[in-house]
Parts: C-alpha cells; structure tokens; sequence
C-alpha cells in the first residue's frame, strides 16, 4: 500500500475556518493523474494541489492543481497555500512553480522571528481582456435582475491572466447580497455562448469604500461558490487598472463573507512592457495533517 501525505489549511485568512480550504500533498511522485483527480473529489473542496519535482532544476516545484472535476493551469488560493507549506524551500524569499499557464513565482513574507506571515503570487500571464457579454444572460446565471448589474463602467467581461476565464461583473449591494448560482442558466449560456468554451465563473463585485466585496459561482466546475477566489482577483484588479489612466494599484477585496468563511485578497496591479501584471497575497493557516493510502 502507498501512502501519501497531506496537509490542509485555511487561505486568505488569519484564522481556522475562515478562508478558502485547501488540501496539499507535499510529495505526490507516484501519483498518476486519475489518482491525482481522484483525490481532488475526495476532498471535495475547490482545489487541491499536488507537489512534484521540477523539470527544471532552478526551479523549486512543479505544481499541479485540480478542483472536483479537472486540472486547472492555474489558481491563486492554491499557489498561496503550497507557498506556506513549502516556504522552507525558497531561495532569497521566492518559490518558482513550474504550472500549465506558465512559471508562477511566490514571494514568502516573514515576521522578524523568520515564522511565515503571508505569501504574495504573481500572476503567470499579463492580463487578457476577452469578449463582452449579454447582461441578461448573466444576471439569469447570477439569479439576479438584469438592473442589478451596473454597467456605467463596464458590461460583464471575460478576463484572465493565466487562469481559466472569469467573467467580471459589477453589482449593487443588494444584488451582491441576494445572487445565488442558476445552474440551468450557467447550462443555458455555456451551451448558447460559444465564446465561453464549455467554461462559465462569475465574479460579482462592488465597491466597499476604497475596498471591493466579491462573490465567485462557478457550479459547472463543481464550486457553486467560492470563499476566496485568487485567479479571479488578479484580472479584476489588472481590468479595473486597465479603465483608469493610473501606472499601478492596489486593492484589497473581502470575499467569503456570504458563505461565513471571511477571506482578505491583497492584490496590485501595474503597467508593464509586456502589458498590466498582477499579484495575490495573503495569509494561512494550517488546520489538518494527515495521510492518504492508496
């Protein structure tokens, strides 16, 4: 019988149960792919990783990450986790990924006692702006009303930078409040929009002040909500630099509260040569250990 150790902790928060759970397997070499998703669903939650040696050895893992249904090129919660449980293998303070949407690099941030207090991520790929879509049909998939949505700055968008597409959409409070996930509308629009890839997540947004509350749906992918969603607080954050004439910013977004897991996303953006990158960070806290036998 193998086994295969794991941990699991709270991310994007400073205590346990709150944040966005996530399980992590420290040494996966021998696992094949089905095992790999096997145990994501297992788990149940909305993603769990897998660490391998890198193929390049300047590198410090290959990482694989997978939710309940698929592998994922890239996420933000999963790669703020595997950073802290792998802190102790970074050089001058940076862990490198090796991740499909490209090499992912982690900033490790320590108090002066050198205990791990937040890891930072940079987003694999500059920011993408895709297509615009109908406000309609992504209030139905919201179980919003069409005027819940706010479209003085922008209609719903698709944006990613390296991870999977997430439809960006400013609400009203009350319309962040009340949204619940449609899954005949989420079925209705993947199969109508062909734009969307067989793919369809949400992130509804408003303003708090100089801060920003948000809610992810993605009940296609088997995550009818998310607490903490980090491959959707970059490309909001890049999009949102992109409809202002700023050189950088910096944002910080409430998520979870809905779902009573309270999670905190510290996201900047900047313009660069090669277009506007991003970065998430946050906090941790481990919460279980233990072994999977296979």
């Amino acid at each position: 019988m193998r086994r295969y150790r794991f941990v699991t902790l709270d991310v994007f928060t400073d205590r346990r149960f709150g944040g966005n759970q996530l399980a992590v397997f420290p040494d996966a070499q021998g696992l094949s792919d089905a095992e790999m998703q096997a145990l994501a669903a297992e788990f149940n939650l909305s993603e769990t990783t897998f660490v391998l040696p890198p193929e390049d050895p300047a590198n410090t893992a290959r990482v694989r990450i997978f939710n309940r249904t698929a592998e994922m090129p890239f996420a933000g919660h999963p790669n703020v986790g595997t950073a802290f449980v792998l802190a102790d293998r970074a050089a001058a303070g940076i862990l490198r990924f090796e991740e499909p949407a490209g090499l992912v690099e982690i900033e490790v941030e320590r108090d002066p006692a050198g205990a791990v207090t937040a890891t930072t991520v940079a987003a694999p790929q500059p920011l993408r702006i895709g297509d615009t879509l109908p406000v309609e049909l992504i209030a139905a998939c919201a179980g919003i009303p069409a005027e819940g949505i706010l479209t003085a700055r922008h209609a719903p968008t698709l944006a990613s930078d390296g991870g999977n597409p997430r439809v960006l959409l400013e609400v009203t409070p009350e319309a962040l409040a009340s949204a619940a996930p449609d899954h005949a509308a989420f079925r209705r629009a993947v199969e109508t929009l062909s734009v969307l890839g067989g793919r369809l997540s949400l992130y509804l947004y408003r303003w708090d002040g100089e801060r920003l509350r948000a809610r992810m749906f993605s009940p296609l992918a088997g995550t009818p909500e998310d607490a903490a969603t980090g491959s959707a607080a970059t490309p909001l954050t890049g999009f949102l630099l992109s409809l202002s004439d700023a050189a950088h910013h910096a944002i910080d977004i409430i998520q979870g509260v809905e779902m009573g897991r309270p999670s905190l996303l510290r996201t900047t953006a900047r313009r660069t040569a090669d277009g506007i990158r991003a970065t998430v960070g946050g906090r941790c806290v481990p919460v279980l250990t233990g072994e999977a036998q296979l």
